[in-house]
């Protein structure tokens, strides 16, 4: 069995945007180096500052050096028959094979991954970089961040793993198309292994312990290894894999209570690799506030984080039509509502504030008496126990598990407190809300009057 280990220095992190500045191959028996294969590489685009810094592979350097297209060829010969071996493989490999075909090559080998070896045949070290490794095996590393010293290096490495293969990792690895290949390299094979095949919300963590991703699934086992099913060259699956450290996750007892879980704390804890959900905040709330002459008054406005709206909206629209319909019903005066900036407003007289005031808190208490307050009740985690969800005056409160339904139901004070509080926005309202159409015999609706003592 022969290997090629592979090693390469790029303008940036991922292959369908960069190119190659330099590439060196080591070909390998399991106990020495057979042929050693190096050369610069011009990507014809510029090499960015900081690249330079790191590799000492500066413009100059690769202006007359071959393009890839012109050692393809050589390349692929080298390559072809041969186990690939890079130190985080998914890297090199998607470079490699992405610019073989580009210049008329498809490349199709098994590969290797000394991150993920080195894991489990050397386990217990202080570090798996290729840095690290040379420092506690003693591996000759000459030229760090150059293309030829790393692979070397990782050549050496690769020779000490054979010999300490007592497990047979290696040939484990390499039988069929083992999907753990497609593994972040820094992520253990265990995190995955004791996932569950449940409803959920999965998150994915940086070395630093940030979360960088979250994800909702029917099945989080079968979603999450979907994440690492391929080795697509775009930007944002290269840098996921080369990101991810740690995965944890919460068990959901249905699909909607982890579409509601996902999207809360995706406004909780923004992660950068979450982007699909990042427009469905409210934008605009009804206000109320008094003046300084003792008038309540009513606005249409942006949400802001210090005041909490009586309820919210997509659009300023939506808001004044609401505001219209109170100002009609209750005889509120258009300039205190501010839907009129003249100052004869045609409304006569308003009266005393005190009198006034009691019509605008006529209209909150008929808005939050006509907005929703049900429960949505469902089937749990464990057969002992519901799932419930929450709405009140129209809006998410939050969610939770009842162990006796009928009695809980009964004191909303109790109910309340069984609730894990969440952050309401539109997205997870009109999901709900479908899903209380759709399914009516799983709502138990509550009278407002009731709840007064709990809102106060």
């Amino acid at each position: 069995m022969l290997y090629a280990i592979v090693d390469i220095e790029t303008t940036g992190s991922y292959a369908a945007g960069n190119g190659i500045t330099e590439i060196a191959i080591v070909i390998h028996d399991g106990i020495k180096v057979l042929h050693f294969y190096e050369s610069l590489v011009n990507p014809h685009i510029p090499i960015p500052y900081f690249i330079q810094r790191l590799t000492g592979i500066d413009n100059s350097m690769i202006a007359n050096a071959p393009s890839f297209e012109e050692i393809a060829g050589q390349v692929f010969e080298l390559l072809q028959d041969k186990i690939f071996v890079a130190h985080n493989v998914n890297f090199d490999y998607s470079f490699v094979k992405h610019h073989l075909k580009y210049a008329g090559y498809e490349l199709d080998t098994k590969k290797l991954c000394t991150v993920r070896l080195a894991r489990k045949v050397l386990p217990g070290l202080n570090g798996y970089s290729l840095s690290k490794l040379t420092q506690q095996l003693n591996i000759n590393h000459g030229c760090h961040h150059r293309a030829g010293g790393d692979a070397l290096a990782t050549a050496d490495l690769l020779a000490i793993i054979l010999q300490k293969d007592e497990q047979e990792v290696i040939n484990s690895m390499l039988k069929g198309r083992n999907s753990e290949q497609y593994l972040p390299p820094h992520l253990p094979v265990e995190e995955l292994e004791k996932l569950p095949s449940t409803s959920g919300v999965y998150y994915f963590y940086n070395a630093a312990g940030k979360t960088i991703y979250i994800g909702k699934a029917k099945n989080i086992r079968k979603r999450v290894r979907n994440h690492f099913s391929n080795n697509k060259i775009t930007r944002q699956k290269q840098d996921f894999l080369r990101e991810t450290h740690r995965i944890s996750y919460k068990e959901c007892a249905t699909e909607l209570m982890a579409h509601i879980l996902e999207s809360a704390e995706i406004r909780r804890l923004w992660p950068i690799h979450n982007r699909s959900q990042r427009g469905y905040l409210p934008e605009f709330g009804l206000f109320a506030y008094e003046d300084m002459q003792g008038y309540k008054r009513f606005a249409v406005e942006k949400n802001r984080r210090s005041f909490k709206p009586i309820y919210t909206f997509n659009s300023i629209t939506e808001g004044h039509v609401q505001l219209r319909r109170l100002i009609n019903e209750f005889g509120l005066c258009t300039r205190l509502c501010n839907i009129s900036t003249h100052p004869d407003c045609g409304c006569g007289d308003h009266g005393a504030p005190l009198e006034y005031n009691k019509k605008a808190d006529e209209a909150i208490a008929w808005m939050r008496k006509h907005l929703p307050t049900f429960a949505l009740i469902d089937k749990g985690i464990d057969d002992n126990e519901h799932s419930c969800i929450l709405i009140m005056e129209g809006n998410l409160y939050g969610m939770g598990y009842l162990t006796d339904k009928q009695q809980q139901l009964k004191n909303i004070d109790t109910l309340v407190k069984r609730m894990e509080p969440l952050q309401d926005n539109d997205y997870i309202r009109n999901l709900v809300f479908r899903h209380a159409t759709e399914y009516p015999e799983k709502c138990v609706s509550f009278n407002m009057q009731e709840l007064s003592h709990t809102l106060s």
